[in-house]
Order: structure tokens, then C-alpha cells, then sequence
């Protein structure tokens, strides 16, 4: 075995389990009262590096050397979402303290906090200038920070942006610089709207 963690309510574990190749392409739940298996293993194309329980206890993440990490029921093995895609291998991932976030590294020196619903980017990648070896989250949810092979560490504010649906919407369309036009898709803004979005928003 090379990593192991318990679920939160210390009834089962959670394991990188190795193939014939000696190489630990899955992850494996577990029961601690029988010892017996929890579901089928969390397979991946190639090592898997890290996996965790959610705080909560109902899912489970792996990150793996094909590039991806991925999100699990912990109840039935089932893949929840997408794999989460970078560009090299995932070396850590971690859920927020509610559960509702995930916090990916990568060999391809950038971190990213994905929806754990849906498997889409909430951030953009979190640079660093070489290989993120992990990542953690603040008690609060609100910052994560990122350590890398550069010999960096950094903090990231990852809170949700405040404000109005509408003055997000404003946002939206003057960095998009198009607006979304019922039936008709994307519209390019004038630049008089443009200009009207950034006044609205310059104050604030």
C-alpha cells in the first residue's frame, strides 16, 4: 500500500491498492470492523498518487498520473462526475471543508478548484512557475495555498465573488465583452456599452 485515510467517521478506509504490475492503478475502500472491501476498486489508466474521503463523508477523490483526478460516490465506487483534466499528473486533491469544492495539483505547475457536483472549473489555473506537489485548504473555505518544486508556497483567495446577480452579470459581459442575447446566443457589446458596464462597475 502507499497511501491510506480513514472516512470521517472512522468506519472504513481508504487505500491505493496495486495491480500485478506492482503499480497502484486503483484505490480501494474498505471496511475497518471486517476488513473486507467496500465496492469495487477506483481504477485509473495509471498510478493513482493520492485519495481522500470528503468531509462529509459521501464521496472520494483520487488524482492520478493520467492527468486526472476523479470523484467518487463513497457508498457505491461510482464515478460522480468528469475526470478532472490537467495537462500532467495530478499529485494531490483535496475537498473543501464543506464538501462542495475540489482542490487539485499538478505536475503541470498550476492548481484548480473544481465544482465536486459537476466536475466543472470554478478558478482558473493557480499558477506556479514548476511541479505543485499539494495543495490545502483554509478552515474557512475561503483561501487555499499551493506548495511547488519552484520552492514556492502561495495563498489564493478562492471566495465567491460578492454581489447582485446583476452586478455580476455586468461583470460577466464587459470582460466577456459580448452579452447573451435570448434565441439569438452571444452579441458583441458597442462600445458604448462597454463603456456604460465599466462606469457601473469602476466605483465599486
Amino acid at each position: 500500500m502507499q497511501f491510506a485515510a480513514f472516512s470521517p467517521d472512522g468506519r472504513r478506509v481508504v487505500t491505493t491498492a496495486y495491480d500485478g504490475t506492482r503499480v497502484p492503478r486503483a484505490a480501494q475502500v474498505w471496511d475497518t470492523a471486517t476488513g473486507q472491501a467496500a465496492g469495487p476498486p477506483l481504477s485509473h489508466l495509471e498510478a493513482v498518487l493520492h485519495v481522500e474521503f470528503s468531509p462529509d463523508g459521501s464521496r472520494l477523490v483520487t488524482a492520478g498520473q493520467d492527468n486526472a483526478a476523479m470523484i467518487w460516490d463513497a457508498a457505491t465506487s461510482e464515478r460522480l462526475t468528469p475526470p478532472l483534466r490537467h495537462a500532467s499528473p495530478v499529485n494531490h486533491a483535496s475537498f473543501s471543508p464543506d464538501s462542495r469544492l475540489v482542490l487539485t495539483a499538478s505536475a503541470d505547475g498550476t492548481a484548480r478548484v473544481w465544482d465536486a457536483a459537476t466536475g466543472e472549473p470554478i478558478t482558473p489555473p493557480l499558477a506556479h512557475g514548476d511541479d505543485v506537489s499539494m495543495g490545502a485548504w483554509s478552515p474557512d473555505g475561503r483561501e487555499v495555498i499551493t506548495a511547488s518544486t519552484d520552492g514556492s508556497a502561495r495563498v489564493w483567495d478562492v471566495s465567491p465573488m460578492a454581489g447582485s446577480l446583476a452586478e455580476l452579470q455586468c461583470r460577466a459581459e464587459l470582460l466577456a465583452a459580448h452579452r447573451l442575447a435570448a434565441h439569438r446566443g452571444l452579441e458583441p457589446l458597442t462600445a458604448g456599452e462597454m463603456n456604460e458596464r465599466w462606469q457601473a462597475l469602476r466605483g465599486k
